[in-house]
């Protein structure tokens, strides 16, 4: 058993999250070809705008459950929206928010831009602490605006009346997973405006302009759409319900900056916070690259069910740079 652990804790993490990244990644993409079907709540981006998905995305079916009147929330219908809730967390706390960091379809296409701009020589940015904490806030003004905006279909809004259908899936209109993860299906349909109706082509627009953001950011900064992402925000109102979880040692932390600097999302807190122990924070995708880079025996682990199935060792740290 001593074998097997120190043989885990001296691997690469890097080598094992990039095979799993690329499973996961043919599973929900292709998966309903082979007759995979992982269910239709889950908590990571896994279109539903794919031909034949292995799973489809908690977000779409969110928003067309709350296109319902207030007083219908305490019938069976509201109970709907509970017992959707229940399955997607079934999901969410056997990988919390590991979901992002090693099955997200989206965070696996920016990994690999990451890569192509490596080898391209192109510098990525650096956001200021100011400009991060600003960045933070917009996944949550998304995550509720597409629980409000399908609530304004069935119920009037003062001085606006009640919203068209048209505004029914407001979030998926604008994921750049409607728009990029059906190429890899070859189908290129939702690469286009919708001008049906002003609404849509207004969505569909600001759709084909968040794709084109999604391209040039995964090229400024590692995992830029992730600053923005309500399923990350949805994902951390939950967090201390997972099973997996990334704990801190801090009388251990020397606060040596490695931790922080092989973060791809700049999470200065894993550096700074020798207080609490779970280190989770909003923005992390418990990717455990930061585990990796830490040269402090037992300073960071990874734990399942309060039993540590990976953790910082000096030796592992050396083998890994070396």
């Amino acid at each position: 058993m001593n074998k097997i652990t120190k043989f885990v804790n001296n691997a690469s993490i890097k080598r094992f999250r990039f095979w799993f990244q690329i499973v996961a990644f043919f599973i929900i993409i292709y998966g309903g070809y082979a007759a995979i079907e992982i269910g239709e709540n889950l908590p990571t981006f896994a279109c539903p705008y794919l031909d034949k998905p292995g799973g489809t995305c908690f977000l779409m079916g969110l928003q067309h459950r709350f296109t319902l009147p207030f007083d219908q929330f305490i019938s069976f219908r509201g109970l709907a929206i509970i017992t959707s809730i229940l399955f997607f967390l079934a999901g969410f706390v056997f990988l919390n928010k590991a979901w992002c960091g090693y099955v997200c379809p989206i965070g696996t296409l920016q990994d690999w831009f990451t890569k192509i701009r490596q080898k391209l020589g192109i510098r990525y940015s650096n956001y200021s602490e100011k400009k991060f904490k600003k960045l933070k806030k917009i996944k949550y003004i998304l995550l509720a605006l597409l629980i409000l905006i399908p609530l304004g279909i069935a119920n009037s809004i003062p001085g606006v009346g009640k919203l068209s259908h048209d505004w029914g899936v407001p979030f998926c209109m604008v994921c750049p997973g409607r728009t990029v993860l059906p190429i890899f299906n070859g189908d290129f349909s939702q690469l286009t405006i919708d001008f049906s109706s002003k609404t849509k082509m207004v969505f569909t627009f600001l759709g084909m302009a968040v794709t084109g953001m999604f391209f040039a950011g995964a090229f400024y900064k590692k995992r830029f759409f992730c600053f923005f992402c309500p399923m990350s925000a949805f994902q951390f109102i939950f967090k201390k319900l997972g099973l997996l979880r990334l704990v801190k040692d801090g009388s251990k932390c020397t606060k040596c900056g490695d931790c922080y600097r092989a973060c791809d999302m700049g999470i200065r807190e894993i550096a700074d916070d020798v207080e609490n122990k779970d280190i989770v924070k909003d923005d992390c995708m418990m990717c455990f690259k930061c585990v990796a880079a830490c040269p402090e025996e037992g300073c960071l682990k990874v734990n399942f069910l309060s039993k540590t199935i990976y953790k910082a060792t000096e030796e592992g740290f050396y083998k890994r740079t070396k």
